[in-house]
């Protein structure tokens, strides 16, 4: 039967093949949610495809590449509890969503519950599944899963309402890595975030990327994340410590010179978390520095 509380939204750009794929699959789910995409300036014709093959998708064209602001865009016109984000190569296995929405439902103190990933089409796990299944965070008995720091919006079902009281992803990061602060400011306001590995999302890596660019941004974000959120101490540590480690490349200066370039509008929006926050998000420092999945930043 359908289920009505929840709306998946999709951001893409230039990659027509894999979002038909990905809203072929979302159409044949049980949970039938209403799909809301933002097309940021595609020029591949992935909006004319979406508007001809998919009639009941909500379709938004900013007009320009807005990254994961285009997520902000698309939650504006949501009308249900809950918003499942998912890549244009990623899809909620059948059934997931609903459980999604159930455990949201009975924990009203949860604002975001993050599925496990796997990659197709071998179907082994994704690296980051292991930093999730392993989060050096406690949490209340009442969590369905280990607690996290961090989501991953290719895989997780948020509230609605608590997206939009925390200011959704913020404008400056654009994309990649930009779950980071998100995911702060959501715990800063008393909410809690939980890996559930009985939800499944499946992700088939478009080969339309350029990973280089993609490290180069996320090294960035990483950066003005630790500025605008950590402790004086804490960011300077942090920073001194990826200096060292990070790949001595042209994409790495890159990174570093754009971070410092936009250091001013970080400074003015700084706003360093209280003690007990910082305490936790230390933990998840040490814990990231030993995952396979974070070797792009150090």
């Amino acid at each position: 039967m359908r289920d009505t509380r929840t709306t998946v939204v999709v951001i893409t750009r230039d990659r027509r093949p894999e979002l038909l794929r990905t809203l072929g699959l979302l159409r044949a789910l049980p949970e039938q949610p209403r799909v809301i995409v933002t097309d940021n300036d595609s020029a591949d014709g992935t909006a004319e495809a979406v508007a001809q093959l998919f009639p009941e998708v909500t379709l938004l064209r900013p007009g320009g590449n807005l990254g994961a602001v285009g997520r902000n865009l698309a939650v504006r016109h949501v009308d249900t509890p809950y918003v499942a984000f998912c890549d244009d190569d990623t899809w909620w296995e059948p059934g997931s969503l609903r459980h999604a929405a159930d455990l949201l439902d009975t924990r009203p103190g949860l604002a975001a519950v993050t599925a496990r990933i796997v990659v197709e089409p071998s179907g082994r796990e994704d690296p980051v599944v292991a930093e999730l299944r392993d989060s050096p965070l406690t949490g209340p008995d009442w969590l369905p899963g280990p607690a996290l720091g961090s989501f991953l919006a290719a895989a997780t079902v948020i509230r609605t309402d608590a997206f939009r009281a925390a200011g959704g992803f913020h404008p400056g990061l654009w994309l990649g890595g930009e779950e980071e602060l998100l995911a702060t400011d959501l715990l800063r306001q008393g909410w809690w975030l939980s890996y559930v590995p009985t939800l499944l999302i499946h992700h088939a890596a478009s080969s339309v990327r350029d990973s280089t660019q993609r490290r180069t941004v996320g090294l960035r974000n990483t950066l003005w994340y630790t500025w605008l959120r950590r402790p004086w101490r804490s960011a300077v540590r942090r920073t001194a410590y990826l200096l060292r480690t990070v790949p001595r490349d042209r994409a790495s200066v890159r990174a570093f010179t754009r971070a410092a370039a936009g250091l001013p509008w970080v400074l003015r929006q700084r706003r360093p978390v209280p003690r007990e926050l910082e305490d936790r998000l230390m933990l998840l420092e040490r814990a990231q520095r030993r995952s396979d999945a974070r070797r792009y930043v150090g």
